[in-house]
């Protein structure tokens, strides 16, 4: 299953004009983040049900439903006005399941027994801007932070999209992180997971 369509490509504003490399931002919205870990505990780690909640901005951001369903998800279970909420089915039985709640975690799954949450966060990939640089920085910070003041069920992971620098935050919060049970992972443009120890 090929995950290329994650990143979405935008010029830039007129602050920003001349701060990316290349002529667009390459965007990472964190409802993509979501859906790319939410497959890698499905490939990697043979869950079968994977719980998604976005919130209403992340669905505006990204097209969940139009993303699953070009992989060969059939979406079903559509209730209320949100249009990509529902239960989403591959050919192996697969679901995931898109409901947009808060305080749930933003990817949730059960394996062996375990129940794992994690924490995601976007950003623009590509950028030198300080602003948007320091989101990124903030965004792995926070994922940490929400992990850290919500009661473990499992395992607990925060997961931003792969820069040189949050590579090297990460690599700074790596140890404390471990300490609090809490895993960091990064995630390339394709969807590939690199885990940060």
């Amino acid at each position: 299953m090929d995950l290329e369509d994650l990143i979405l490509s935008k010029a830039p504003p007129p602050n920003r004009v001349g701060k990316c490399v290349g002529d667009s931002e390459r965007h990472f919205p964190e409802g993509a983040v979501m859906l790319a870990y939410a497959i890698h505990l499905m490939r990697n780690h043979g869950a079968t049900k994977v719980l998604v909640h976005p919130d209403g901005e992340h669905g505006k951001q990204f097209d969940f439903r139009g993303w699953l369903e070009r992989r060969g998800f059939q979406h079903s279970d559509a209730a209320g006005l949100t249009t990509y909420r529902g239960t989403y089915t591959d050919a192996r039985g697969h679901l995931i399941v898109i409901n947009p709640k808060s305080g749930m975690g933003d990817v949730v799954a059960e394996i062996d027994g375990v129940t794992i949450a994690a924490e995601c966060k976007g950003g623009i990939i590509n950028t030198r801007h300080s602003g948007q640089v320091s989101r990124l920085y903030r965004g792995l910070c926070e994922t940490v932070g929400l992990l850290m003041a919500s009661p473990s069920p499992g395992r607990q992971v925060a997961v931003v999209p792969h820069t040189t620098r949050t590579a090297h935050l990460a690599a700074r919060l790596a140890p404390r992180c471990r300490t609090a049970g809490i895993e960091i992972v990064l995630v390339g443009d394709r969807g590939e997971i690199i885990p940060v120890s």
